[in-house]
């Protein structure tokens, strides 16, 4: 059975080694002016240390690109991509065509992964983008198994899947939301909003705490709970899904190193000994489980919906 490649969000370049003694194959850096959503904020020094760390250890690094960018951005790209196919970052993952657009000028050997967050749901549209010149595509996180299976089954480009961690909800440019729900008096409201720091949108009637932050690219909005499904990555495996996804974004570096650790005795063990990892595949979900934050539940997201058509 193929292994798929682990793919983890590293916080800083201290985490990197532990990552790669926890069984990390690849990573996914940047910073906020151009990616949206990252564990940590890597320099143009930061991410040249990182893809030197990584290639010596025969890992690889891909730089988020994924921002939607305006008019005063666009002429940036160009420097950024020249920067990054310079320092021999192994991928560039974007979502605005404006960055495959530069590429094909700057960098015409540079690997891209489309990634939308939402819209790549199905296998025509991933081969859509690949026939512009994305090698992968990111799956969207409210896809069903059934639909992740199918995409793979027919797709021309590598195919990506998270597995661990939070996802957004909801994002905006603008940085007035709490101040919003506040100056309308809603049932909704903002916890440390002044700290901009372990923010919450607090949801009573659901018992739901959504974690909130805001920075260059606006207010993002995040799940109430973790997606976890080590438990189930047997059907996948056996597609032949390219890469799993741990998404450590609003995690501490310890916590980050021990789940990918555990993903990465789960995906050998699926790989090389299928009885043993269906022997200790719930002992692996119960370990996480104990050093989950508090109010981080952990689910199974949109693998196991029903499709309403």
């Amino acid at each position: 059975m193929k292994k798929p490649e682990l793919l983890v969000t590293p916080i800083e370049l201290a985490n990197m080694e532990k990552l790669i003694e926890a069984g990390a194959d690849a990573f996914i850096v940047g910073e906020q002016r151009y990616g949206l959503r990252l564990a940590g904020e890597f320099s143009r020094d930061d991410i040249k240390q990182a893809i030197q760390i990584a290639h010596k250890a025969g890992k690889k690094v891909y730089v988020a690109m994924n921002a939607i960018f305006h008019n005063e951005k666009v002429d940036e790209l160009a420097d950024y991509l020249s920067f990054l196919n310079e320092v021999s970052v192994d991928a560039v993952v974007f979502g605005d065509p404006a960055v495959l657009m530069t590429a094909r000028e700057v960098a015409p050997d540079m690997k891209l992964h489309w990634n939308t967050e939402t819209t790549a749901t199905n296998w025509y549209t991933c081969n859509y983008w690949g026939r512009k010149g994305a090698k992968r595509a990111v799956l969207a996180r409210e896809l069903s198994m059934d639909a992740i299976i199918e995409t793979k089954e027919n797709a021309e480009v590598e195919i990506e899947v998270q597995v661990h961690g939070m996802t957004c909800m909801f994002q905006s440019k603008r940085t007035l939301l709490g101040n919003y729900f506040e100056y309308q008096g809603k049932a909704l409201e903002i916890e440390n909003r002044r700290q901009n720091k372990n923010m919450f949108l607090v949801d009573d009637e659901r018992d739901n705490k959504y974690p909130i932050f805001e920075d260059e690219n606006g207010t993002h909005i995040m799940s109430p709970n973790d997606i976890c499904i080590i438990d189930e990555l047997e059907e996948m495996m056996e597609a032949g899904i390219d890469s799993f996804k741990i998404d450590g974004i609003l995690k501490s570096s310890e916590y980050i190193v021990e789940v990918t650790k555990k993903y990465r005795q789960a995906i050998d063990l699926c790989a090389e000994d299928n009885e043993k990892y269906n022997e200790i595949k719930d002992d692996l979900l119960e370990e996480i489980e104990e050093i989950q934050p508090i109010n981080r539940r952990l689910d199974t997201g949109f693998f196991f919906k029903e499709t309403v058509y």
